[in-house]
């Protein structure tokens, strides 16, 4: 045994397995090593006695009658080790992907910064990782990044430290998959930094046959959540903390050159920046008339956007051009002509047809100047920072 397992008694390994024994087993005798404490969350398994598979052990099983989903078994996790007064939990799939040795990494980390999430990324250079999981850990760390504000390395991944009385005090309604979604997203938003440590992965035949992940079910509701929580994220009243605040309003009002220069370099990676000048010119696009600038700012600072990049590009659909482009595509949907008149009737007696044909026309157009400055802004961006890389 490790000589630092007895020493990390405020630290619990958690591993939800299902249907996945023999592995699961496997995997907490070998994580025991390098904790005290080891607990295993049997999550309606059919396919054996976990229990009785790790009998002679100090590891704790805990069995769900039924099979409740991956975000029940690890929050019965997180109660489980605050009744035994434990502080960390460090979360470890249980079906093998993952190896029990990079523990003390992942541990390093969260004590050395208490009051925040470690993630264990991937190594997704080895051989068999497939072109889904690549795809799917991109797409996942954009829609975290957008909503948490920070970069999360491998939303995906089921490794991770969770500081565990923070973490009870946020509500989850996932059950399954989203629930690790929700769980980086709500821990952000209640003051909780993201660490991300390089971990090991395998991706044999194994795993892939003991992963109870179903690809289509399984991110029709991680999609929902994400649509869930960008709603959420837009809402003007404030999420719940579970650290103290720092900074904040008092900071900017004794510092504002900071803050300024913050706002200038914030999120400035092409795709962040492509990504605002793709929000700001989406909105700019629609009849928000006199509020433009307001709700521009108001949706990339909810969306952590760049929003001196969405403010800036907002000045390209300025009038007349683009509502004018709006009103006739409009007009064009609405009457099945275009608007040739152009007459104190048309325009002030007949205003409200005219903004519900801008709005009709914005629907089509907005997405289309929006990827149009998605594009451009990406493409000029990524130029400029290739340039200002030194050469090797």
């Amino acid at each position: 045994m490790n000589k630092g397992a007895e020493a990390n008694a405020d630290v619990w390994v958690a591993i939800p397995a299902y249907n996945n024994g023999p592995v699961a087993a496997d995997i907490a005798k070998r994580a025991r090593r390098h904790v005290s404490c080891v607990l295993v969350v049997d999550d309606g398994s059919t396919d054996g006695d976990l229990a009785a598979a790790l009998a002679g052990t100090d590891i704790a099983v805990v069995r769900h009658p039924i099979n409740r989903g991956k975000g029940c078994a690890l929050q019965t996790a997180w109660r489980h080790v605050a009744e035994h007064s434990g502080r960390l939990v460090i979360a470890l799939d249980g079906d093998g992907q993952h190896d029990p040795d990079d523990i003390p990494k992942l541990l390093s980390a969260a004590r050395a910064q208490p009051e925040s999430i470690v993630i264990g990324r991937r190594d997704f250079s080895v051989p068999g990782v497939p072109r889904s999981s690549r795809f799917g850990r991109r797409w996942a760390n954009l829609w975290v990044r957008l909503l948490a504000g920070q970069d999360p390395g491998d939303a995906q991944s089921g490794f991770r430290v969770y500081p565990v009385a923070p973490m009870l005090k946020l509500r989850f309604p996932g059950r399954r998959y989203e629930f690790e979604t929700e769980a980086l997203i709500k821990g952000a938003w209640g003051g909780l930094r993201f660490q991300v440590v390089d971990v090991a992965v395998s991706y044999g035949e194994r795993q892939k046959s003991l992963s109870s992940f179903r690809p289509f079910l399984d991110n029709l509701r991680i999609t929902h959540a994400h649509v869930c929580l960008v709603l959420r994220r837009l809402l003007p009243w404030p999420h719940r903390r579970i650290v103290p605040r720092r900074g904040g309003l008092s900071a900017l009002l004794l510092h504002p050159h900071r803050f300024m220069m913050g706002l200038l370099k914030e999120h400035a990676s092409p795709r962040d920046l492509a990504l605002a000048a793709a929000v700001g010119i989406f909105l700019a696009t629609l009849p928000l008339v006199g509020v433009h600038m307001i709700v521009i700012f108001y949706v990339t600072s909810r969306l952590n956007l760049n929003r001196a990049m969405a403010l800036a590009v907002q000045n390209l659909c300025m009038p007349p051009v683009v509502p004018f482009l709006c009103i006739q595509l409009g007009h064009r949907m609405r009457m099945g002509s275009w608007l040739t008149e152009a007459t104190r009737e048309t325009i002030l007696h007949q205003a409200h047809f005219r903004l519900l044909e801008w709005l009709l026309g914005s629907l089509i157009l907005a997405p289309l100047l929006a990827a149009l400055a998605w594009l451009a802004v990406y493409a000029i961006a990524e130029r400029m920072q290739r340039k200002g890389r030194p050469k090797p």
